[in-house]
């Protein structure tokens, strides 16, 4: 009888905690990552990409070719040889009568260019062979290499020494001789070839590291400009 009563007990007892609203506790759930591991942080959303930065206006700009500094070192060029034209060889460079200019001048935009075939070569316009094949190669040269160290490309830098040759035949010495077609063709040609050497040349110069040997080279390849240059009225 007393296992009997024990029961009923027991059994009485649970129903009135049940009855009573009484209910156990559930453990809580094991964590999946073993103890003493630091329980990781939750992932964050990648953040938003800033968009990027376009180049300052001063980097594009830098690109761009700079039209002043060739055009007026040309001019002064042209000016300068013509001066000493007229010093060289008076007649007729140093004939500076209207009536002169206006037969010179209508003769060159009425007849074509000179061009003697009868000559010897490189004398076609009746010139010594050393002022056409050295003097206008550095002419062209120095009309093409200006404009390349002012950022122009190669094509435009040709085309700014045929526009300097046609403005020096047509303009600066029209006056006293007839336009040369020897120095038509062969001042700006002769100026790709010696000018791009040049170029190169004083492009290379800047990876020297000696200051002194540096600006004797760029002097060598570009003696105006780096006067120029060093006294501040140009930037290229």
């Amino acid at each position: 009888m007393a296992p009997i009563r024990l029961c009923a007990a027991a059994s009485l007892t649970v129903l009135v905690a049940a009855c009573a609203g009484r209910t156990t506790a559930v453990p809580p759930a094991e964590s999946a990552f073993p103890p003493g591991l630091p329980t990781p942080l939750p992932e964050r959303a990648p953040a938003a990409r800033e968009p990027q930065a376009s180049p300052p206006a001063a980097a594009a700009e830098a690109v761009e070719p700079a039209w002043a500094p060739p055009i007026v070192h040309t001019l002064a060029v042209l000016t300068v040889t013509r001066s000493v034209e007229a010093v060289l060889w008076p007649e007729p460079f140093a004939d500076f009568r209207a009536e002169r200019w206006g037969y010179h001048y209508g003769e060159a935009l009425t007849k074509p260019p000179l061009f003697d075939a009868a000559q010897p070569a490189f004398r076609w316009d009746h010139d010594p062979w050393p002022i056409n094949v050295v003097g206008h190669g550095l002419l062209g040269s120095e009309m093409y290499l200006r404009a390349r160290i002012c950022r122009f490309g190669a094509p435009a830098a040709l085309a700014f020494a045929i526009a300097g040759t046609h403005l020096w035949e047509y303009g600066y010495e029209a006056n006293g001789v007839r336009p040369s077609a020897l120095d038509l063709v062969y001042t700006p040609l002769a100026g790709v070839l010696l000018g791009e050497l040049r170029f190169a040349t004083w492009r290379a110069a800047g990876s020297i590291e000696s200051a002194p040997a540096r600006l004797i080279l760029r002097a060598l390849m570009d003696p105006f400009g780096e006067i120029e240059r060093g006294a501040g009225v140009f930037g290229c």
